[in-house]
């Protein structure tokens, strides 16, 4: 799911028909590979914008309310606790040593390895011509 989509059911103060919208637009955007419709395709962008926007609106009034309403504070303080947990998996992630900063490689893959597969590549190139 692109992640600039967010879930828009059974929020606390209710989803408005302009958030239905933009992650309706965010949904062609993604779809289409283009975040502006080139000057032929607008008519067909808009439509489809339009088309989603309807059938999100009709979808969120079919389904079955939850227990509980979901708020907009509560989903960001979500998103921040993910992002929190991302942040500390990555610095615990990261080499700590004495060979840091000195050009040690990460990589699964040696420098050397990395460099023979670019001269085999290259060679590949070169016979082909």
């Amino acid at each position: 799911m692109c992640r600039n989509i967010r879930t828009l059911h059974h929020f606390e103060p209710p989803t408005t028909p302009e958030e239905i919208r933009a992650a309706a637009l965010q949904y062609v955007r993604k779809v289409s590979g283009m975040t502006k419709p080139v000057r032929d395709a607008e008519a067909v962008f808009a439509r489809a914008v339009d088309q989603v926007t309807a059938v999100t609106t009709r979808l969120l009034d079919a389904l079955p309310l939850r227990a509980e309403a979901r708020t907009r504070e509560g989903e960001q303080a979500k998103a921040r606790a993910r992002w929190e947990r991302r942040a500390q998996s990555r610095t615990a992630n990261t080499p700590s040593g004495p060979d840091v900063g000195r050009g040690a490689s990460v990589s699964m893959t040696s420098r050397g390895e990395r460099a023979r597969r670019r001269s085999g590549s290259a060679r590949k190139r070169v016979t082909r011509r």
